[in-house]
């Protein structure tokens, strides 16, 4: 090699150097060509070029989402000071790279002075607007276990096309001081089968398959299986629900041959007559179908074997949980009750079906209406020394005391002594007779008083 030539070679050495130095010294000085600071370009800018430009540069306060602004505010200072300076020689610092690079990057750098109060408005005013967007646009729906003719499935998930609000509002709070915010779309997502939640509904739904329980209905036994209870069900959230529709049938069953409440049937007076009570009562019960369906669906949770109906009949009236459940002779009203006859104007009290009592009564007035309704009642409670008040035929209202009074109407009707009465014949009741109450003498009232008990079966014919 001569001298020409290695002189050649030291020369572009020389130069080799000079421009890797340069391209170095640039490197670690400017920021790379596609490089932006919240959304601003500084490629090829030093920190305090870069600085200077950014914080000259107004926030548009504008949000888009696919492609459309969804929120639009008015422009405002940056919010960048003197002392933000050593941020951006920060971020130079972080972005060098030993060859220049034409990657984009934004990178986020926080000003001093951030106006809390402008974002915290604009992220209310974005999720309302994103919560306007989605109520044209279709919810995903959850994939989830099914309980239905005696099996388990996993019905599918179902995509949808609703933003999920949350994660844009976090995309919204990481890009809050760019210049202009671009959210990147979002979508809810649905829960998927695979998914350890609707594994655990299966697993849940499965527990209740295959039982058989016993359902004591007072003296009749019905033997129910998952199937007769559930028609379908799901687990979710934790809680079951049930489509009992399954069950509805054996209620009207029950309702059909054992229940009493508004129901006719064939009594046997003092004399022996057998007559049909009048419909309308409130004395009886009626299996309630949502009071079975949630005895029946929590035993099969619980794994029980047998349940009684006790706690799910009801009633009407004073006590709505149901009067007479239990009671099966004597159509359901025992052996111990009060008989009303309106023809004889006559009351009987009857105890363990021995009659302890009787006594000769003035009910209702029958010309204006106000007799005393007939049916199967209740004493509702008794009271002692008390005063009745209502009003009269003419429309004045009228205070009555009373040493002894049990009502059985929600009306106001019921048995108690009438010091006040000159009427007793046994036809009083057609043209003089109560409001509709059953009047006692008063030597008898107390009698009468003292063999009721609440509750006890009141028969008015």
């Amino acid at each position: 090699m001569n001298s020409r030539t290695k002189m050649s070679l030291g020369i572009i050495a020389t130069l080799l150097v000079i421009v890797i130095g340069v391209m170095t010294w640039h490197q670690r000085t400017h920021f790379n060509k596609n490089t932006t600071i919240n959304g601003v370009a500084v490629g090829g800018l030093t920190a305090q070029q870069a600085y200077d430009k950014v914080a000259k540069t107004k926030l548009t306060n504008e949000v888009k989402l696919d492609g459309k602004v969804i929120y639009q505010g008015q422009a405002s200072s940056a919010g960048f000071t003197k002392n933000d300076l050593s941020k951006f020689q920060t971020a130079l610092k972080k972005q060098v790279t030993f060859f220049p690079s034409s990657k984009a990057k934004n990178i986020k750098v926080v000003p001093s002075h951030v106006d809390k109060t402008r974002i915290a408005a604009m992220r209310a005013a974005l999720k309302a607007n994103i919560e306007k967007e989605n109520a044209g646009r279709k919810a995903p729906v959850d994939a989830k276990a099914v309980l239905a003719n005696g099996k388990v499935t996993i019905k599918p998930a179902q995509k949808g096309n609703r933003y999920d609000t949350e994660a844009l509002l976090k995309d919204f709070d990481q890009n809050a001081a760019n210049v202009k915010i671009v959210l990147h779309k979002q979508y809810q997502h649905p829960l998927a089968a695979s998914s350890k939640t609707v594994k655990q509904e299966a697993v849940k739904l499965k527990a209740l398959l295959n039982q058989k329980l016993t359902y004591q209905v007072e003296n009749k036994t019905y033997t129910l299986t998952t199937n007769d209870i559930i028609t379908k069900a799901t687990y979710l959230n934790h809680q079951y629900q049930f489509d009992t529709t399954a069950l509805d049938k054996l209620v009207k069953k029950v309702n059909k041959n054992q229940s009493t409440l508004d129901k006719s049937f064939t009594f046997t007076t003092h004399s022996g007559k057998q007559i049909k009570t009048a419909t309308g009562g409130s004395y009886g019960w009626r299996l309630s179908e949502t009071k079975a369906a949630a005895t029946l669906t929590k035993a099969l949770i619980s794994h029980q074997t047998s349940v009684n109906a006790k706690n799910d009949v009801y009633g009407v009236g004073y006590n709505t949980g149901g009067i007479g459940y239990g009671t099966t002779s004597n159509h359901g009203i025992g052996n111990t009750y009060a008989e009303v006859s309106i023809s004889d104007q006559h009351v009987w009290f009857y105890k363990d079906g021995k009659c302890v009592f009787d006594a000769s009564v003035v009910t209702g007035k029958h010309s204006s209406g106000d007799d005393t309704p007939k049916g199967v009642w209740y004493i509702m409670y008794k009271q002692r020394n008390t005063t009745l008040r209502g009003t009269s035929d003419n429309g004045s209202a009228y205070a009555s005391p009373v040493s002894y009074w049990a009502p059985f109407t929600d009306s106001g009707c019921g048995f108690h002594d009438a010091s006040w009465r000159t009427n007793w014949s046994s036809t009083a009741y057609l043209n003089d007779g109560s409001n509709g109450c059953v009047n006692m003498h008063t030597s008898d009232a107390g009698t009468a008083y003292d063999s009721l008990t609440q509750y006890e079966p009141v028969i008015v014919y």
